[in-house]
Parts: structure tokens; sequence; C-alpha cells
């Protein structure tokens, strides 16, 4: 017993570190029953996403169908890698030269936000700054010595650490504070705010990809557990029925 005992605290202790150690400087609720959001995220995910990252558990149709995609906007806006609605969303890239070209091949994000959670994914794609150390000119605050390039950069524009934002000073602009630990030196072509609704969506596209059947799941959940509670009723005064007579 005290054997358990000592592994539940041990259990408790190493989940409050691992809590503690994943800290993230955003959060961010997915909303896959919003489908104006998961369309949007669709088409920044395959405009700037699918050029290296894979969805291999995830179908075109089924997106169609699920986001009330029409079939041939959903070929010409969509499908850059295949012209079969029934295929996977495969990335451009090839698997060898990639892993050359960034030191590994880029992962497929199919179950990216249940592995790493929906708020890692924002916050991921939020804290890109400049850093003229790494091969890339870049780092990231949420993943340290990532080797991914920062894609977004134009829509975003350029951060670099607040401690360190006086060494960049000659890319000139008054910087924005937002949020992180980083100050906008350059702007993009979104706005902060805007650019926070666009990775929101690629997120939450992500988050739908991860469970398709999520929504229909929660749909259905309700109407399961008001089935049951009615079944219930109805046993208990059929056993009222049955024992009547006994008593």
């Amino acid at each position: 017993m005290k054997r358990v005992l000592l592994a539940i605290a041990g259990l408790m202790m190493s989940g409050a570190a691992l809590a503690s150690s994943e800290a993230l400087p955003y959060s961010y609720q997915a909303d896959t029953s919003n489908p104006a959001s998961l369309q949007r995220g669709a088409r920044n995910f395959m405009a700037y996403c699918s050029g290296c990252h894979s969805m291999k558990y995830l179908r075109y149709n089924r997106i169609g169908n699920d986001l009330g995609i029409p079939e041939d906007l959903l070929k010409s806006s969509l499908m850059f890698t295949s012209s079969k609605l029934g295929d996977t969303v495969n990335s451009a890239m090839p698997a060898e030269p990639s892993k050359a070209w960034f030191g590994q091949t880029p992962p497929d994000l199919t179950l990216e936000t249940r592995a790493r959670g929906a708020d890692w994914v924002y916050s991921y794609l939020r804290t890109f700054y400049i850093d003229t150390t790494r091969p890339l000119g870049v780092n990231n605050i949420v993943l340290p010595g990532a080797s991914m390039p920062h894609v977004l950069w134009e829509l975003q524009g350029w951060q670099v650490k607040e401690e360190a934002h006086g060494d960049a000073a000659a890319h000139g602009g008054e910087g924005e504070h937002h949020g992180a630990p980083l100050k906008l030196i350059q702007a993009g072509t979104l706005s902060p705010d805007e650019y926070e609704k666009f990775v929101g969506d690629i997120v939450n596209f992500m988050s739908y990809a991860a469970e398709p059947g999520k929504s229909l799941r929660m749909g259905i959940g309700p109407k399961a557990i008001m089935y049951l509670l009615l079944l219930l009723v109805l046993c208990y005064f059929l056993k009222k029925e049955f024992w009547r007579d006994v008593h």
C-alpha cells in the first residue's frame, strides 16, 4: 500500500513539473463547430503548410463534406498535390531531400493538436523571432532550435526578443508588444490582430483534422444521455410493475 501511495505521489509531482515546464505564452480554444473558421483554416493550411507537411489521415472528400466546400472549389483551391477527391492530404516536398535541407523530414500534422495541444501549436506559430546564430536566421520561443523557417513572416513581420531588440534596430519601425517577450520591429502585411485570427483559423482546422468526428459525437452525446435517462425511468416503472404483487 505504501508503495502505491508513493507511486501516485510521484506521478502527481511529475505531472506538476511537466505542467510548469510546458508554460505557454498564448492560449487558444478551438471551435470546430465554426464552419467559416474551418474553411479559412483549410485555405490557410493548404496555402502555407501543405507544401512541407502532410495530413495523411485526412481525405479531401472528408474535408469537403464536413466543411461544406463544393467539389469544384475543393479541387481548384485546396487540392495542390492530387486530383482525386479520395486521396489524403500529401505534402509536395520529397522526404529525403527535405531531411537534408532541414535536418529532418517535416512531420505529418494530422494529429499534431492532439499530441501537443492547440495552445502549443498556436503559441508556436506566433513566437518566431530573429536569431542570426541559427542556420535559417530565426528561432522559436516554444520550440528552441526549431529547424522550420518562419514561413508566415510576410504576414506577421519580424520579431525580436525584447532584451535583444537594440541589436536589431537596423530593421527600423516602431515595435509593438504583443503577449510573449517579443517585439515586432518590422510589420507584416497583416496587423497583429489579423495575424492572431489567421493563425487561430489554422489551429482550428488542425484541431478538426485531428478528430473530424468530434462535432458529430458531441451532438449525439446529449441525445444519447436523454435516451438513457428516459430508459431508466421506463425500467424503474417496469420493475415496480413486476414486483408489485410480491410486495
